[in-house]
């Protein structure tokens, strides 16, 4: 027992820092926008990526090349997964960190949804309740009837759905796929999307003004932030660590206060408090169903 409390600590530390690691490359994102376009951000994402998970994929001797990468599932997680990261860096590129923060919170919202359209499960009235004052937290941020409503911060909401049906489909992947082998495949597949993007736009792969720093340490960040989230969901209990994912929205706020000088209104951050208690909750009723169930 005292074993299984040690590696949940443990799990909570590396999904802390994770966080952590993605708002600071989150960041980084926005600061490359004023001299880079999001073609060319995510040009370096996807590419950057790509190289990475490709080493660590050699390293730990796991499979490069496996034709269940061809699957229709995962096509559909390739094709998910463009959507959810274009929309994340349009919406880094012209929306405040701290709102794109709290709509991309309510994905895991999103994925139960979609695990009760395609995946036959049951949810009971107490979180359709919780799932419906989360979508209402998102609302709140949005405000689509608002008087000078921003339609750009429905990039963060095109990415929120692109995330949650690349989490969904993740659960349909082969379990004996290693992580590493399925991120090269996804970085892979989408790296034409980024190219053709930027022909599309007319625009260089790689601009004279480019901030290698910058881009280097974006792409260090993101590849590192995403093993530590695997390392915790696989070393401790995931209905344990899950909740602190919204620590991402924590870091973001602060960031977007101190680095780029943005002033969350109340219903901003009402809204973010809306999502983070019904994600929370449904984390918390899922637990006490399978301890139930057990």
């Amino acid at each position: 027992m005292e074993l299984i409390r040690q590696k949940n600590l443990q799990g909570i530390i590396l999904m802390v820092i994770s966080m952590g690691l993605f708002a600071v490359a989150d960041s980084l994102i926005k600061l490359m926008s004023v001299f880079i376009s999001p073609a060319q951000v995510l040009f370096f994402m996807i590419g950057g990526g790509m190289v990475v998970f490709t080493i660590i994929v050699v390293l730990q001797k796991e499979r490069l090349f496996d034709r269940r990468a061809f699957a229709p599932v995962l096509l559909v997680r390739y094709l998910s997964e463009v959507i959810g990261m274009a929309g994340m860096v349009l919406a880094l590129t012209y929306v405040p960190l701290s709102i794109v923060g709290a709509i991309l919170q309510a994905t895991p919202l999103l994925v139960v949804v979609g695990a009760v359209l395609f995946l036959g499960e049951k949810v009971s009235w107490r979180r359709w309740s919780s799932i419906g004052v989360g979508f209402f937290g998102v609302l709140l941020i949005i405000q689509p009837g608002a008087e000078g409503f921003d339609a750009k911060i429905l990039f963060a909401v095109m990415s929120m759905v692109g995330l949650s049906v690349r989490d969904l489909t993740t659960r349909w992947t082969p379990p004996d796929m290693a992580s590493a082998s399925l991120a090269t495949y996804t970085m892979a597949a989408t790296f034409p999307f980024a190219i053709g993007w930027l022909i599309y736009n007319g625009e260089n792969m790689i601009p004279a003004q480019a901030n290698w720093v910058m881009i280097l340490a974006m792409i260090a960040l993101g590849s590192v932030g995403y093993m530590l989230l695997i390392k915790s969901i696989r070393m401790a209990e995931v209905s344990i660590v899950s909740p602190f994912r919204y620590s991402r929205l924590i870091f973001l706020l602060f960031i977007g206060v101190v680095i780029f000088d943005e002033r969350p209104g109340i219903s901003t951050l009402f809204g973010a408090l809306l999502i983070i208690v019904s994600g929370i909750y449904i984390m918390w009723r899922e637990r006490r169903v399978r301890e139930a169930t057990r």
